[in-house]
């Protein structure tokens, strides 16, 4: 089967099914998993699973229209996802005092450095593409 066959194939299965989306957003994650611990590789399944995600949308084997209901439907629970490890947490009394403010000051600073990090980031990618506009408007 050509690639154009399989990706008409995969968007007429995939577009408006939410759960067959959520469904190869978890196999991917499964796959993913497999390959990290097959090959022994420090990166985790998730990685490789969204890395292999990104790599059919850049293949345009699937497009990102046909992911997008899918998607939210986990971004809309992502809450429910943190639940079981707020409950765990308070099995660990230990988190309830100075560890648990020190945890608490290690996950503002990692996320603040995060949130900087990315705002350079988009701001650097941001001059680069309107340096590259002009340069194309000038020629």
């Amino acid at each position: 089967m050509t690639k154009r066959k399989t990706a008409i194939l995969l968007h007429k299965s995939l577009h408006g099914n939410r759960l067959a989306q959520v469904a190869l957003i978890v196999l991917l994650w499964l796959a993913g998993e497999a390959v990290s611990r097959s090959t022994g590789l420090p990166i985790p399944g998730s990685v490789l699973g969204l890395f292999a995600l990104l790599y059919l949308l850049i293949t345009g084997t699937i497009r990102l229209s046909t992911m997008r209901r899918g998607a939210n439907v986990l971004l809309a629970d992502m809450l429910l996802f943190f639940v079981p490890a707020v409950l765990a947490v308070l099995d660990h009394s230990e988190f309830l005092g100075l560890v648990g403010l020190k945890v608490l000051a290690v996950i503002f600073a990692g996320t603040l450095m995060v949130m900087c990090m990315t705002a350079l980031a988009v701001d650097v990618g941001y001059r680069l593409m309107l340096r590259m506009e002009s340069k194309h408007a000038v020629s």
